[in-house]
């Protein structure tokens, strides 16, 4: 068990992926856990099993919601769906900055369109720069995803932490998102380009997406205890100035 909920402030720089096939599974990983990640990640596994009621049942719990959907399809249909996610109640949304321009403000749009209609703070659209999954990140195509996603509005981007020094030069105020957070030692799985939560918040991330390290762990509440202390001590260590996205304006606060 962990003892003691953590700030706030750091618990929303902490995602949890939510990478379950099954709601009811998901719904208890995000209860018990909820007082190191104040973020919770549905993915394409878990939205495909659930549905849009389980990022409103998130959301109710009080969590920000973090739908990491993806989306690529026309403008039309990307603000269709992003308008949905918006009225849910969603405060991330991943589109892929490959899909183009036109999709990319579509995407920003139509969420933002369905926050406002339901009275609901201004969410935060992602660009997927290059997955984490993928060897490396040619410098001349990171660098172009990155302003693209600038200059579609994007709020913020998805990246690796060994893109986050591209990311912050050509983008500084961009919330910067991190997936692939593994504590040291541990084995990279899937993904091709990990970091530690330390490594990551130096670097610059504002927002860490941890799976498989807590999740998959012997003792699931010690891994997350112990991400949260390096978090802590890391940004205590900055005097709280780590995160270049993360300032004024920057991370959600709350639904």
């Amino acid at each position: 068990m962990i003892a003691g909920a953590a700030p706030n402030d750091l618990r929303r720089r902490l995602a949890l992926a939510l990478d379950f096939d099954d709601s009811v599974e998901a719904l208890r990983w995000a209860g018990r856990l909820k007082d190191v990640f104040g973020v919770v990640k549905v993915g394409l596994e878990l939205f495909s099993a659930a549905g849009p009621s389980v990022v409103a049942g998130l959301v109710e719990d009080g969590f920000l919601v973090f739908t990491d959907l993806k989306l690529a399809d026309i403008p039309t249909t990307t603000r269709k769906a992003a308008r949905v996610l918006g009225a849910l109640g969603a405060t991330y949304l991943t589109v892929h900055v490959f899909s183009g321009p036109a999709t990319l403000r579509a995407a920003v749009e139509g969420f933002a369109e369905g926050a406002q209609r339901a009275a609901l703070p201004p969410p935060v659209t992602l660009g997927v720069t290059v997955l984490t999954s993928e060897a490396e990140a040619p410098l001349q195509l990171l660098r172009e995803r990155v302003s693209a996603a600038a200059e579609a509005g994007c709020g913020g981007i998805v990246c690796a932490a060994s893109d986050l020094g591209v990311a912050n030069e050509v983008a500084p105020r961009l919330v910067k998102v991190v997936p692939g957070i593994r504590v040291a030692g541990a084995g990279p799985d899937d993904q091709m380009r990990t970091s530690t939560p330390g490594d990551a918040l130096r670097a610059g991330a504002d927002v860490l997406v941890v799976g498989r390290a807590v999740t998959r762990a012997a003792d699931p509440g010690a891994a997350a205890a112990a991400i949260m202390a390096e978090l802590a001590a890391t940004v205590s260590a900055s005097g709280g100035a780590l995160g270049a996205g993360g300032g004024e304006g920057g991370l959600p606060l709350s639904r």
